[in-house]
């Protein structure tokens, strides 16, 4: 799958004071000459820091480690881990698209995120909060469907019933909804209304 910068980039990246003194007692961790090897950790951090990874991100992560900016533009294009655009500021939902999981109800689950979050993936919900990307295998098949929310990895196979069923979706939905509001990682309740209001 082709991966592509976001059309509309920041001017500028620096990491916050704390996040700069993690980034160099990173690069200690590695043997002098091979300090690129933190190429990861510190892409991620700055996908921490901003919500997601812009090219100015890259390319001072990429001139921290002395590399050069197409280098570490092919590790984030690589990996569905890093973001190349704005998500959700509560969550972002990366559906597995895989043959497993959409034996399982995927697709259903891809029908869903059309409907409540936006007609088409890498694009904001509404209010901000949600966004939605289908993408390849995310490692466990045995659990399918699969869905990871934000950093954390949810099965939804208890409402696969093996069938299809007028309530799968409606199932499906609420125990979605319910996932993203353990997984989000604040003590904010989200609220989703997947039903007709």
């Amino acid at each position: 799958m082709l991966r592509r910068l976001h059309p509309n980039q920041p001017t500028s990246f620096a990491f916050s004071p704390e996040n700069q003194k993690w980034a160099e007692a990173q690069l200690t961790k590695y043997p002098e000459g091979r300090q690129a090897s933190a190429i990861i950790p510190l892409l991620w951090r700055a996908q921490e820091q901003e919500g997601w990874l812009s090219r100015p991100a890259i390319e001072f992560v990429a001139d921290m480690l002395g590399m050069a900016h197409i280098r570490a533009l092919e590790v984030a294009t690589f990996y569905f881990m890093f973001q190349l655009q704005p998500v959700g500021s509560a969550a972002h939902i990366q559906v597995c698209g895989t043959l497993s999981c959409m034996l399982c109800g995927a697709e259903d689950l891809v029908s869903i995120c059309k409907e409540k979050i936006s007609p088409t993936p890498h694009t904001l919900s509404e209010d901000g909060k949600l966004s939605w990307e289908e993408v390849e295998c995310l490692g466990a098949c045995a659990n399918a469907p699969m869905a990871q929310i934000g950093k954390g990895l949810t099965s939804l196979s208890d409402v696969n019933d093996g069938g299809p069923t007028d309530n799968k979706s409606v199932s499906l939905a609420k125990k979605f909804n319910d996932t993203v509001k353990r997984i989000d990682g604040t003590d904010d309740t989200i609220t989703i209304h997947w039903g007709k209001q």
